[in-house]
């Protein structure tokens, strides 16, 4: 049995390399925020919920597939949550009951296996009732394939065989075997036989005709001859044995498997009911193919400062469609980063199959997303600012490939103005020659106003609106770069004030 509720077509890696940026982009994304909401506390949806966000997916029907999904989650989150507490109960009576196949002799490991399938039984059952009373509330492809499976694969003829077996598995009259002689006259190729019927009525076996059979009996007090007993058995059921811990083996994987693929739709539960509680609108975005180059969005916020603020944040709307260079400037404190910030995450929401924080969203994926975020001063740091800037790019160089995303915010001005830009410039320009996407927030005047100054088709260039008596509104509208960062704001408002 297969979930597929995370792929069409295979089970979710929990294995998986995440990206050699990882920590790179938890920390310039604020990323830890994001998971804690999505994790509520619990340790493995945290977990979950950064290996399904950090491994991103680069083809949009798989991304649909998923939305999907989780549309059908957000209308039945009582119902998925109950599914959902199935394999938590199995792990729960495992270390509960220590059940477990863990006996080196067939006896024990057949003993643990029928308890074991025994548990797994209930729950599937109720696996079983939750598809049969809730599968037409579903529509996804996802749930309606998983549902069928369920009821095709637990049918009821499937719980009377199992049943049927496990009563016999527990041999409560014994193990019925059989063997022939090996070299020495050495007992051989033991076979577990099916129990004799039940004994007839006395006046039937009177009057039938049986083969002679012979019969011992251990004395009581005989350990040698228990022993051997025991033995005898141990080889006879140790292929019955071996098969049953294997068939319970199966269903813990699945069940396993289960909790892991609906952690990330659980995580994406607790994310929509924390954010729609604030009254923060959230969308199903649009993703298109890499080639093109998409970014259209409206109402688009930084979810992990909502998260953090614990109240709505201001929205911004940008039409980016056709643009591989992204440029922001304006105002000191005017939202910039955490517009940039807001991009980022939602481009990877969107590419892991979740909602944005967005009233719509549309974008290409990318191969990759990468951040180069100025970094405070480090004392322990052997080299310069700008180094320790030029040495995080190359690292970037190193992984990146076309179609890639990069986001710089504030990048290369540790040095003086006219080196920076000149910096930034060649950088950006190899960048572009190589079809990747950026964004870039910058106070580089000389850089951005350079490109301003190209009337590049393939450019747009932003603003923080600033208004005359030096309000920031946090909105980010399309404009020309300007000279100033309006610093003598923040100098008046601190100072003079």
């Amino acid at each position: 049995m297969k979930a597929f509720l995370m792929y069409p077509d295979r089970d979710f890696d929990p294995e998986q390399e995440l990206p050699a940026n990882e920590q790179t982009l938890t920390q310039d994304l604020e990323l830890n925020t994001l998971f804690e909401a999505m994790a509520r506390g619990d340790e493995f949806l945290a977990e979950l919920a950064k290996k399904a966000v950090l491994s991103s997916l680069d083809d949009p029907d798989t991304i649909r597939y998923r939305q999907e999904i989780l549309k059908d989650c957000i209308k039945n989150p009582a119902v998925v949550r109950e599914i959902y507490r199935i394999p938590i109960d199995s792990i729960e009576n495992k270390r509960e009951h220590w059940l477990g196949i863990f006996s080196r002799y067939p006896g024990g490991i057949l003993s643990s296996a029928v308890e074991m399938l025994a548990m797994f039984v209930g729950l599937l059952k109720n696996l079983r009732k939750i598809a049969g009373e809730h599968a037409d509330g579903f529509e996804s492809e996802g749930f309606t394939r998983f549902f069928a499976m369920i009821k095709q694969e637990l049918d009821d003829a499937y719980f009377v065989t199992v049943e049927d077996h496990l009563r016999e598995l527990k041999f409560r009259e014994g193990v019925l075997l059989s063997a022939g002689l090996g070299q020495g006259n050495e007992g051989a190729d033991y076979i577990l036989r099916k129990p004799k019927e039940r004994e007839p009525h006395w006046i039937k076996r009177v009057f039938t005709n049986n083969s002679p059979a012979c019969s011992f009996t251990i004395p009581p007090r005989d350990n040698h001859g228990a022993s051997a007993l025991a033995a005898l058995k141990d080889q006879g059921i140790n292929l019955v044995a071996n098969a049953l811990a294997q068939s319970a083996d199966h269903i813990n994987d699945f069940l396993n498997m289960l909790r892991i693929e609906l952690a990330f739709y659980i995580g994406s539960l607790n994310l929509y009911e924390q954010l729609t509680q604030m009254g923060e609108p959230v969308s199903f975005p649009l993703p298109v193919v890499r080639g093109e180059r998409q970014h259209s969005l409206v109402g688009l916020y930084d979810v992990c400062l909502a998260l953090t603020m614990k109240h709505k944040v201001v929205g911004n709307d940008v039409h980016a469609d056709d643009k591989d260079l992204v440029v922001i400037t304006g105002a000191n404190q005017g939202g910039k980063s955490t517009f940039l910030r807001s991009v980022g995450l939602a481009q990877l929401m969107m590419q892991c199959g979740m909602f944005v924080p967005a009233l719509s969203f549309r974008a290409n994926v990318c191969n990759g997303l990468f951040t180069h975020y100025k970094r405070e001063e480090d004392v322990t740091m052997n080299s310069g600012k700008l180094d320790e800037e030029l040495s995080r790019m190359s690292d970037i160089v190193d992984h990146i490939a076309p179609d890639s995303m990069v986001l710089f915010n504030e990048s290369f001005a540790a040095t003086n103005e006219r080196e920076g830009s000149e910096i930034a410039r060649q950088i950006v320009s190899v960048l572009l020659e190589k079809r990747i996407k950026i964004f870039f927030v910058t106070h580089l005047y000389k850089f951005a106003h350079g490109f301003y100054d190209r009337k590049m088709a393939n450019a747009i260039f932003l603003r923080a609106e600033r208004q005359a008596d030096g309000t920031r509104t946090f909105k980010i509208i399309e404009g020309e770069p300007l000279q100033t960062s309006y610093g003598e704001d923040l100098y008046d408002r601190i100072f003079v004030a």
